[in-house]
């Protein structure tokens, strides 16, 4: 059957990573592009299924935007290359990882299967492809958004890189790569790509009741590649990195100061915990979580202008965000401009974010005394981050308020400060400050009755005597 917009290519291109935030989901950032090919047999439309083979689990989507060659292109220059393009479409690179074990780095049966390559339903015309949106949808839940003003690489660097060493026909197809939030969907799914207003390339996944012929490669599952084909979607049933934090200890720790934890950090030779510098919006909350970085480094109005704007590596933080962790800003200490606002707090916090602590200054300030989540800052400023920032990176070790803070690390605030707690130590952090808070406790009702604090703080022999006894007879 034809397709419907009439595209038959003569090969299909497929960049491996090209927005940041999905190299930023995988933890690397190449310098130059890099590609492999899809069959044509794989081109599908919309409203077509999408065949998941017996055995196999991890089908996963990516929401890219296909480049659609218009007149032959063979080495020419970026300058021109977008001459040769007849326009751009809604494209679905979907794969099952089950295979890529198999066909590692050409991924010709994970994503070469027939009808893995959907494109439609329309064809964007426009001379200027730099600010276009894709979205993606899963089940009618927006799962991926993102403006081609965050391609590591422009359409017209790929194309004139192509064309160095292979001729572009009319009709070749390029897909650009995916941003963050690719995942795994099961039959059943439907989902759904939109570039601009184009219409919604449609398709639903559906199961192959037919057994897979036992010759040849089968599907194989580990560990490895399940992590690759969530993404940032956490693994069901795997060990998430918050689980150093039972609810057992994220009591204990919400029920003791944060100068009780301090005490026991320094006992265990750590002296440098405490976040300087920083205040509460709410000093009534309580904060226990787990660290998700971002840095910025100081304003230099050219790069702020390659890559600050649009959805830009503070916006891809928190839109990476998994509950239970806390959004740590690094600002160097900088107090010249907003660092966060209501709004991204108020996504961070959906998300299932439980805290958010910068050491610059915080944008609609007031806003965040209503808002239910524990927020630290170092001044309030009503600029924006741009007059004194550039969103830079995030999951990477930073400086924040004089401390380093490394992703994973569990951070506790109270009315006083935040501390950092190596994930290592936590679990006997919190019980020896529940132990240290209780001793204190007692401490404190004796010198209420009058006590002399001399042999009692700290406890000599014959006072721990009798706070043992007290102990007992509770």
């Amino acid at each position: 059957m034809d397709h419907p917009l009439g595209l038959t290519p003569g090969k299909i291109i497929a960049v491996h990573l090209n927005y940041r935030s999905r190299a930023a989901e995988r933890g690397r950032t190449p310098a130059v592009p890099s590609y492999f090919l899809k069959p044509a047999s794989s081109l599908s439309w919309s409203g077509q299924p999408v065949v998941r083979p017996a055995g196999c689990e991890l089908m996963a989507f990516e929401g890219e935007i296909a480049i659609i060659i218009g007149t032959r292109a063979h080495r020419v220059s970026p300058e021109n290359a977008l001459d040769h393009v007849a326009g751009y479409a809604a494209a679905n690179d979907f794969g099952v990882y089950d295979f890529k074990h198999a066909d590692l780095g050409s991924n010709l049966r994970a994503k070469g299967q027939d009808g893995y390559t959907p494109i439609g339903p329309a064809i964007l015309k426009t001379d200027d492809p730099s600010k276009l949106w894709l979205r993606t949808y899963v089940n009618g839940d927006l799962v991926q958004e993102a403006c081609t003003d965050e391609l590591l690489f422009g359409f017209d660097l790929l194309i004139a890189d192509l064309s160095r060493l292979m001729t572009l026909e009319p009709g070749d197809i390029i897909l650009a790569g995916t941003p963050a939030g690719s995942t795994v969907v099961q039959p059943g799914d439907v989902v759904e790509v939109e570039l601009e207003n184009t219409g919604r390339l449609r398709n639903e996944v559906v199961a192959d009741e037919r057994p897979l012929p036992s010759y040849g490669v089968q599907p194989k599952v580990t560990d490895q590649l399940k992590s690759a084909a969530y993404g940032s979607t956490p693994v069901p049933g795997a060990e998430k990195a918050e689980s150093v934090l039972t609810e057992e200890i994220i009591e204990a720790l919400k029920s003791v100061s944060t100068a009780t934890i301090s005490s026991q950090l320094r006992k265990r030779g750590i002296d440098h915990h405490f976040i300087e510098g920083v205040k509460p919006a709410r000093p009534d909350l309580r904060m226990v979580g787990i660290a998700r970085t971002l840095r910025y480094l100081p304003l230099r109005e050219d790069v702020f202008a390659e890559i600050g704007n649009g959805m830009n590596a503070q916006k891809r933080t928190v839109e990476e965000i998994q509950p239970g962790e806390v959004l740590v800003i690094s600002a160097r200490g900088n107090h010249g401009a907003g660092t966060l606002g209501d709004i991204l707090a108020l996504r961070a916090l959906r998300r299932g974010a439980v805290g958010v602590i910068t050491d610059g200054g915080l944008r609609d300030s007031p806003s965040f005394s209503s808002l239910d989540m524990p927020s630290y800052y170092g001044v309030a400023h009503a600029a924006v981050l741009g007059r004194r920032h550039v969103p830079m990176d995030s999951q990477i070790p930073v400086d924040c308020g004089g401390v380093l803070v490394m992703p994973g690390d569990v951070l506790v605030g109270d009315a006083e400060g935040v501390v950092v707690i190596p994930p290592r130590l936590v679990a006997e952090v919190a019980r020896d400050s529940a132990k240290q808070e209780k001793e204190e406790r007692f401490i404190y009702e004796r010198v209420d009755e009058g006590a002399s604090v001399d042999g009692l703080y700290p406890m000599n022999k014959a006072w721990r005597q009798v706070y043992e006894e007290q102990e007992r007879a509770e």
